[in-house]
């Protein structure tokens, strides 16, 4: 994540207009901003994770349900290795 995009996400929660003016500790916000980003990829690929496939599916479909889950999973946890 950019110093910009932080920034510009602090300025969205209510730091005032003063905030881009301050030196802050950077390497600190963008580690915090990581850690955020990734728990919340975390909390998604689990949703993916435990999607149960409909009642309506044959034995088939709900192997391909779980194959896409599983694959759904995998790249949002992916996006945390780029």
């Amino acid at each position: 994540m950019k110093q910009n995009e932080i920034m510009e996400m602090a300025k969205q929660a209510g730091f005032n207009e003063q905030f881009a003016d301050v030196e802050y500790d950077w390497p600190r916000f963008e580690a915090f901003a990581k850690l955020v980003a990734a728990k919340e990829r975390e909390a998604c690929a689990k949703v993916c994770d435990e999607l149960p496939a409909p009642d309506i599916y044959n034995n088939t479909d709900k192997s391909m349900w779980e194959i896409t889950c599983i694959d759904c999973a995998d790249a949002i946890r992916a996006r945390g290795q780029a």
